[in-house]
């Protein structure tokens, strides 16, 4: 990951006196980065850039997209902060999700890129061998299926199976009853494969 400090340049915050509240709570922070408290962000920034960093990375498998991932993140956390709610999430659970709807919303934009125009295929796929080719065919078609999942259920299945959590790591960042957790990957699953197999694909080779 690059140094932190250079990528708080481009931050609406920065590192001049983030050090004088190391000893706030997340919650404190996000009350005054909520009141365009520069040194909170940064704050938050050293406390979290790393771990979303590596959530970012594991999903988007490049790391200039994961570090613009998390950039865009943390810019929601300055425009948004004031929007966060204690009773429903962590900080750090809040922030996460943040970084995990930019970095598949990037997963996403990457995907209609390379797929658009259409003229553009031919030229894309002359250089991949047909295993390659079929692989892409496949992942789009499960990328497809878990769209047509419930927010929370798609939520719980990407952060996963793409960000490697376990479902007791999952109830944390999410805030939600390990029970819960289980529920929505279980009928989840169930689910995405009945779409998946309607597809032709089958679920144990593409996630």
């Amino acid at each position: 990951m690059p140094d932190e400090g250079s990528r708080l340049q481009a931050l609406p915050g920065g590192r001049e006196s983030a050090d004088e509240l190391g000893h706030f709570s997340d919650e404190a922070l996000l009350a005054l980065v909520s009141r365009s408290d520069n040194a909170a962000l940064a704050e938050l920034y050293d406390r979290y850039g790393r771990v979303a960093y590596g959530l970012a990375v594991r999903i988007l498998r490049d790391s200039a997209l994961a570090e613009d991932a998390v950039q865009e993140a943390f810019l929601a956390v300055w425009r948004s902060a004031g929007s966060f709610r204690a009773d429903r999430a962590k900080p750090s659970t809040w922030i996460l999700t943040l970084v995990h709807r930019r970095a598949v919303d990037l997963v996403r934009r990457e995907e209609r890129r390379r797929s658009s125009p259409l003229e553009a295929a031919p030229q894309e796929a002359a250089g991949a061998t047909d295993e390659e080719v079929a692989l892409l065919a496949r992942r789009r078609i499960v990328q497809d299926a878990l769209r047509r999942l419930p927010d929370e259920q798609r939520e719980a299945l990407e952060l996963a199976y793409y960000g490697g959590f376990t479902q007791a790591q999952l109830a944390d960042r999410l805030g939600q009853p390990l029970g819960t957790v289980k529920s929505r990957m279980f009928t989840g699953l169930r689910r995405l494969r009945d779409l998946l197999a309607d597809a032709g694909v089958d679920l144990a080779s593409d996630l």
